[in-house]
């Protein structure tokens, strides 16, 4: 039996951290044990945003992915899904990097909530000023 090819790769995004195997299959995603849709709980800008590497090289149909994914929330658990399914087409075919690119695909979203100073109420809001 020969061993099938597959592609790793992992995503970020806030405190979400996604890592995600591509291998050839029916279009099937499985995050966590669960079907893509059912995990993200049939949410459709959500699952349009995991797929949207897949549609943009028209790939839909060819690989499985699956995908082991922790941390932070839905949305940022998406985002760095996307993000991983993105680098590991990269790693299929170079060619699938300009595409990807050009998308904004490739593009680690660094952004993340800033953290509470101390004297103020949140990360930048400070108590209301008292003159006297």
């Amino acid at each position: 039996m020969a061993p099938t090819t597959q592609y790793k790769s992992t995503g970020r995004r806030k405190s979400a951290v996604a890592q995600v195997i591509l291998i050839p299959g029916s279009g099937k995603i499985i995050i966590n044990g669960k079907d893509g849709t059912e995990y993200m709980q049939y949410n459709p800008r959500l699952v349009s945003t995991i797929q949207s590497p897949l549609n943009l090289l028209s790939l839909e149909e060819g690989y499985d992915v699956l995908v082991r994914s922790s941390g932070g929330g839905l949305s940022g658990q998406a985002e760095a899904i996307r993000l991983g399914i993105a680098r590991a087409l990269c790693k299929l075919d170079v060619t699938n990097r300009g595409p990807l690119k050009s998308e904004g695909f490739l593009t680690r979203n660094a952004l993340c909530v800033e953290r509470k100073k101390y004297g103020l109420k949140k990360a930048r809001k400070a108590p209301q000023y008292s003159k006297r």
